[in-house]
């Protein structure tokens, strides 16, 4: 598995109901080629993405060039509902859901299996029996063959592992430069200025004990910090765009790979997921890779995203 994973929610079109295009689908193929070529066989898929067309897009560069999928790891989420007829913006992990919305993306991807099936947001009324027997029942058709969750803390994913007699191999949640509380809630214990950090203890320590990959959606803070126009943003967010951009001249680097080599340097060895559909920055972050920052430069970038020293 490649150490960056491709997202590809900006397939597929926009997220309306026009129908997938030619135009739609040739960009797929290109974004395909580039990821391969640059190193990235992991690619990122969820029911939801521009209302099911990602998948479609990609379903068609599938049909097209059979010969991909063994270069390839698949996954893909369901479980967000959107609002319908039948109710309002909900999360569903009943066994009705889970098992036509898999049947659903298989269908769209033009493929026989996903390498990894997650479960994307936690469902509050999930009973644990009815979704353990369903990702059962997924695994010994074949249709699965590893399961992940998404936005899940440690003791969602203790509680959902209980239950099941395969490991859960991958959690991906948001994390990035700009989003810190996965690391503030570390550095802030007992410090009563931390009481408010949304980020539950732990989880990133029992993620690494268990061998569960972490993976970050929003991973390049939608450019924030390489090449977005800053000039309105705080004091502190236009420091640490100039400190990347110093970083990345001293690296011989892209800004993007800055960005995401900083993820890629804690200890848990966690995956960014990318989703620009620019073939060059494609090509832009999968340098990442081949920066490792010093202890300094990582505090630089810490301290200076924060807007404060550490404490």
């Amino acid at each position: 598995m490649s150490t960056l994973a491709y997202g590809c929610m900006g397939l597929g079109g926009g997220w309306d109901n026009n129908p997938v295009t030619r135009e739609n689908i040739n960009q797929a193929h290109q974004v395909v080629d580039t990821a391969l070529e640059v190193g990235i066989n992991l690619f990122d898929h969820a029911d939801i993405y521009t209302l099911g067309k990602a998948e479609k897009a990609f379903g068609n560069v599938l049909a097209e060039r059979p010969e991909l999928r063994e270069k390839m790891i698949i996954q893909s989420k369901c479980g967000i509902r959107f609002a319908d007829n039948e109710g309002p913006k909900r999360y569903d992990f009943s066994a009705q859901w889970v098992s036509r919305s898999v049947d659903n993306i298989l269908e769209r991807l033009q493929t026989e299996y996903l390498d990894i099936f997650m479960l994307h947001r936690p469902d509050p009324l999930m009973e644990l029996d009815e979704i353990a027997d369903t990702l059962s029942v997924l695994k010994s058709s074949g249709k699965v063959r590893h399961f992940g969750v998404s936005n899940m803390n440690q003791h969602q994913i203790s509680y959902l592992q209980s239950a099941l007699d395969t490991p859960i191999v991958v959690n991906q949640i948001e994390i990035s430069l700009a989003k810190l509380d996965w690391l503030e809630e570390g550095i802030m214990t007992g410090n009563a200025d931390g009481r408010d950090i949304n980020f539950t203890a732990g989880s990133l320590e029992y993620c690494r004990k268990k061998g569960i990959q972490l993976q970050s959606w929003g991973s390049l803070s939608q450019g924030l910090f390489s090449g977005r126009d800053v000039s309105h943003h705080p004091q502190h967010i236009q420091q640490t765009a100039e400190l990347v951009r110093e970083l990345a001249y001293k690296y011989n680097v892209a800004s993007e790979a800055i960005v995401l080599a900083w993820l890629m340097r804690h200890p848990a060895k966690i995956q960014p997921v990318i989703g620009s559909t620019h073939l060059d920055r494609i090509k832009a972050c999968a340098q990442a890779p081949l920066v490792t920052l010093s202890r300094e430069d990582w505090y630089n970038l810490y301290a200076s995203s924060r807007g404060q020293e550490m404490p």
